[in-house]
């Protein structure tokens, strides 16, 4: 073997590296063009109203690409907005209204204008349109050239089912949007996760089949020897780069790590002996690197361990992954497991089955006992009371401890199914706090969340049997699911919530809106009822509610207007 020689005109000083710990900056001679998908991605962004969709497991190399585009927009003369997920506090989460209004001043702030929330937002007509308009009208309008809106860790959004399942529909509703309207042709969107999406979303509703998809694939042996020349590792034959390949693939963030590595102790002129034609024997300090590479002190230590972690904290996902880490083959999972595990990078999928991506996977996890938790009856019971606990955080909205979104949507299939079995009627109230916005600006965000929380118990106290479910819906909106439930029944279930809540007193009269016709805090309602058939489904049963609802705030609030599900006729009781 030929050894290692110093390249001198890349790396001359410790200096002159880069150590691999986020995106790699534009002017960086250490960046690898991701090859045709870089070139595809830059060129799209010229086409109005595109969409383009970047996946892949963490440290695959997104976030640099992502700088790429941004680049390749900005010399073209667009503006770019950048969008990072991972940024958003907590609270920005709590509901689809606060999640788009963060979304549109964010946006307003980068395009240096002022955000102007309040002269488009309108609750009646919810907070989706109220954010196109916006867009439309406002964004869009005052920007002279094309916008490139970057949604980097949109997986972040995945996690909250109530804001994905309206807020991803959006983006496809935007895209196809651009196909008929010039304004929303200026805008071009770009979203990154390193996720699967896992809620449930029609075909004609999901922006993960329309636009470009772009997949990072791993390094190729030509391009880890050209990284490698980059980092003044001129190998001359192709046995270091087999030995490095073999233990971590070509994981880009892994292949530059070791990469790293190498040239600093290369940098070191006692750590490398030389011989007298000035060749560096550096095949034994590769070979002592990847020795240790699956090992706690090794230059992987804090990624394995990370992966670690994060396995653990799922152990069915834990359980499989270990199936995998113990075969000899390939091994088949559960589609779901083996999307999540692809997902982290940790297996490949080959058809059905999936097997690991690198043998440093295989030496590390081996010894890492994944399941052994569960192994007593001890920790079974540990980890059921956890597991629990758990699904009671899921099930909770954390604000007013009532169900959350996920919840109803739960509950709401559930009891279709069995109403259906029985013959049964099913009733669902919707329910709206009246000017809401306008007494959590009046009051401040902590008097709101007071509101909301003693709605919300007096909503579930209003409930007398088990059977009923009341589950926060979004923002300030809630539902009521009455199984067995007529009508008539749910008719009277209503009245009683709407007097409750106007029993609360709850005081509300602003002085600079003096047109609100109450001085306490009231809601409106909506209620529909069917006994499920073939004719009907449950998100019917949804949309018959919510458009009564909306009748009810439209003629006058603080009243519940019945639906008859069919046709959408409404009787409205003050």
């Amino acid at each position: 073997m030929a050894g290692i020689q110093k390249s001198p005109n890349l790396i001359q000083t410790v200096a002159d590296l880069e150590f691999p710990g986020g995106p790699i900056p534009i002017d960086s001679p250490f960046y690898i063009e991701r090859s045709p998908a870089e070139a595809r991605a830059c060129a799209e962004i010229s086409k109005p109203g595109s969409l383009i969709r970047i996946k892949a497991p963490i440290k695959m190399g997104k976030s640099s690409l992502m700088l790429r585009i941004i680049h390749a927009a900005l010399e073209r003369g667009y503006r770019t907005v950048t969008v990072d997920f991972q940024q958003a506090d907590e609270a920005v989460f709590a509901s689809l209204d606060k999640f788009l209004r963060w979304l549109c001043v964010n946006v307003a702030r980068q395009l240096k204008l002022e955000p102007n929330i309040a002269e488009f937002w309108d609750e009646d007509m919810g907070s989706k349109v109220s954010c196109s308009l916006y867009f439309e009208n406002y964004l869009l309008a005052e920007s002279d050239s094309p916008v490139v809106l970057v949604l980097n860790e949109l997986n972040r959004v995945f996690k909250r089912a109530n804001i994905a399942q309206e807020f991803l529909p959006l983006l496809r509703f935007w895209y196809e949007q651009a196909r008929a309207s010039e304004a929303w042709q200026k805008l071009r969107i770009v979203v990154i996760h390193s996720t699967e999406i896992y809620i449930a979303l029609s075909l004609n509703q999901s922006p993960f089949n329309v636009g470009l998809p772009i997949k990072l694939s791993e390094f190729t042996a030509e391009q880890v020897q050209d990284l490698a020349r980059r980092h003044g590792l001129n190998w001359s034959d192709s046995y270091p780069i087999e030995q490095l390949m073999n233990m971590v693939g070509g994981q880009p963030y892994l292949v530059h790590l070791a990469l790293y590595h190498l040239a600093i102790l290369l940098q070191n002129p006692l750590s490398v002996p030389r011989d007298e034609s000035g060749e560096e024997l550096g095949r034994a300090e590769l070979e002592q690197l990847l020795i240790a590479a699956p090992t706690h002190s090794g230059i992987y230590g804090d990624y394995l361990r990370n992966q670690s972690i994060a396995i653990q904290q799922q152990p069915e996902l834990a359980s499989a992954f270990q199936q995998v880490v113990d075969a000899k083959n390939s091994v088949h999972l559960e589609p779901f497991i083996a999307y999540q595990l692809d997902s982290m990078g940790l297996v490949k999928l080959e058809g059905n089955n999936c097997s690991l991506s690198c043998e440093l996977y295989r030496l590390y996890f081996q010894e890492q006992n994944l399941c052994s938790d569960s192994s007593s009856a001890g920790g079974l019971e540990e980890l059921q009371q956890e597991n629990e606990r758990l699904l009671a955080l899921v099930n909770v909205d954390e604000l007013t401890q009532i169900g959350n979104r996920r919840y109803f949507d739960t509950c709401l299939r559930a009891e279709w199914k069995q109403m259906a079995r029985d013959g049964s009627p099913i009733s669902l109230i919707m329910c709206d706090i009246d000017f809401f916005k306008i007494y959590n600006d009046t009051y401040g965000h902590q008097a709101g969340d007071d509101c909301l929380r003693a709605v919300a118990q007096t909503i579930r106290q209003s409930l007398q049997r088990p059977t009923d479910v009341a589950a926060r819906y979004g923002g300030e909106e809630f539902a009521v699911i009455l199984p067995q439930t007529d009508a008539a029944s749910a008719l009277l279930v209503a009245e009683h919530i709407r007097v409750k809540v106007k029993d609360l007193k709850i005081f509300f009269k602003p002085e600079r809106f003096d047109g609100l016709p109450n001085s306490v805090v009231t809601i409106s309602l909506g209620i529909a009822s069917v006994v499920p058939g073939q004719e009907n489904d449950a998100a019917t049963l949804v949309l018959a509610a919510d458009e009564a609802l909306y009748h009810s705030k439209r003629h006058g609030r603080d009243r519940l207007t019945m639906s008859k599900l069919l046709n959408f006729r409404f009787a409205t009781v003050n």
